[in-house]
């Protein structure tokens, strides 16, 4: 069975299954090549007649994750330069449902990943009333590196011009414009903590779910350019749009590879500036943090894992061979010293309490920063451990995408989260997502920074509220992070 819906651009026609219809591949922009390289995205091109949308579109052009993350986190590689496309889900396709809408940016270090990931089927959404939509944007080189002549920041602006597509066309697929909710995780939660601050972007969505990352993740313009000139040395031309628009593309994708290789081999501060501790070579450009405030008028689901930094250090071997002395070392890069988690964590290796100390760092600490700086935000942490590495794996970073999704049976997330997951957790923290998207209400009160802290917990057989948990490790970070 099929469905038209006309857009702006043009018909497409979508598959139904089981009574949700799915529109893949949709254009929200012009591809992003030839004259239009390394430009802000331009609007799609009109077509004529109905255009089949009934399978995935192209991806943004990447290299693959490193070892040993390419069999943790399955990619897709169908890529080309058509990429600047989305994917659609709706139990009603047709004007008049004004359904709440959900609009997922995928995260990957701005350098990976794809909507078009099994594991980022919408069907469970649009089964729960919501139309989901999953974006492409540009990544690596073409979204985020810094190159004089160009406009920093491509892929954020990819990601606007998604959402005005759905503000512009959305209530065709059965969605309500005014009930938009952003939401995705790590590079992507990161992207959304920019756009929370983005006059462009302000209007365009109605609430934010940020998962494992908030507003401190970019470099300022100095880190920046000297990272796109890294590139430009290692490639061997000058610095600057018009000379890496003359690269092929197969050699640029290598050449981005080698950067990632030669930043995880030795993330020198020296070489790399702001990014050093950042995990990342390619990221929005930022002249200074800014938190929204409390006229930001969007409302916020943000939150973190309990053992995020696990995913980086386990399947690495590092948590485990870490020395005391390198884990100290460690510890003072974040400006922390390691004695200070010791004593909360008493009998912890070298290795748990610096992965206790890179999560704090990097992802709950500016998850409650934000929480901190917009009243009424609601504030979780995602606390199941999975079996995986004989269970040392644990909370860590992207654990809770499957249960997001509520997609935890799905082989792409069974290296992540083993064989047997728990279906009811995910149905519960899917069901929170479905009803702050609703509502903007996920079920448990909002976090308040004078008060109790109140912060939702999920775990298996335990899903509770808890008042400023680890309070003391939290206090730790006044005036530091």
């Amino acid at each position: 069975m099929s469905h038209v819906v006309t857009t702006g651009q043009g018909a497409v026609r979508g598959r139904t299954e089981q009574g949700v219809t799915a529109f893949l591949g949709v254009p929200y922009a012009a591809a992003p090549f030839g004259p239009r390289r390394f430009a802000a995205p331009a609007p799609a091109e009109p077509w004529s007649g109905v255009r089949e949308a009934v399978a995935y579109g192209a991806a943004a052009p990447k290299a693959p994750y490193l070892p040993p993350f390419d069999t943790l986190i399955p990619e897709t590689h169908a890529e080309g330069e058509d990429c600047l496309n989305l994917n659609i889900w709706t139990p009603e396709p047709g004007p008049g449902a004004r359904l709440p809408v959900m609009v997922w940016l995928h995260g990957g270090s701005f350098s990976n990943g794809s909507a078009n990931s099994p594991a980022y089927r919408g069907e469970s959404f649009a089964r729960d009333g919501v139309v989901f939509v999953g974006v492409n944007y540009r990544l690596g080189t073409d979204g985020f590196l810094h190159l004089p002549g160009a406009p920093d920041n491509r892929g954020l602006l990819d990601q606007i011009a998604a959402l005005e597509w759905v503000r512009d066309n959305i209530a065709a697929f059965g969605g309500d414009p005014d009930r938009v909710t952003v939401f995705g995780e790590s590079a992507g939660a990161m992207a959304i903590g920019l756009l929370l601050t983005e006059p462009r972007a302000r209007g365009l969505f109605r609430r934010a779910a940020l998962q494992s990352g908030a507003c401190h993740h970019f470099v300022r313009p100095d880190t920046a350019h000297r990272i796109g000139a890294r590139m430009a040395s290692h490639l061997g031309v000058e610095h600057s749009a018009e000379a890496f628009a003359a690269v092929p593309l197969p050699e640029l994708i290598a050449a981005q590879a080698a950067l990632r290789l030669a930043y995880a081999t030795r993330p020198d501060p020296a070489v790399w500036g702001d990014a050093a501790l950042n995990g990342m070579v390619f990221e929005p450009v930022a002249d200074e943090l800014t938190l929204p405030g409390a006229d930001l008028a969007v409302d916020l689901l943000v939150g973190s894992n309990r053992e995020e930094n696990r995913l980086f250090m386990v399947p690495t071997g590092r948590f485990t061979t870490i020395s005391e002395e390198r884990a100290r070392k460690g510890a003072a890069a974040y400006g922390m010293d390691l004695d200070a988690y010791a004593s909360s964590r008493p009998g912890a290796s070298p290795g748990e309490l610096l992965e206790a100390i890179g999560t704090d760092w990097f992802y709950r600490v500016p998850a409650l920063r934000l929480a901190e700086s917009v009243p009424g935000t609601h504030v979780y942490e995602f606390a199941w451990r999975s079996p995986q590495y004989d269970g040392e794996l644990g909370a860590c970073h992207a654990v809770e995408l499957g249960f997001v999704f509520d997609l935890v049976d799905d082989p792409g997330y069974t290296p992540m989260l083993g064989d047997k997951a728990p279906r009811d957790l995910a149905r519960t923290v899917h069901a929170a997502w479905i009803a702050f998207a609703t509502t903007g209400d996920p079920g448990w009160p909002a976090y308040d920074p004078s008060g109790a802290r109140t912060t939702m917990v999920f775990d298996e057989g335990a899903c509770r509220t808890q008042s400023d948990p680890r309070s003391g490790e939290r206090e730790l970070w006044r005036d530091l992070r």
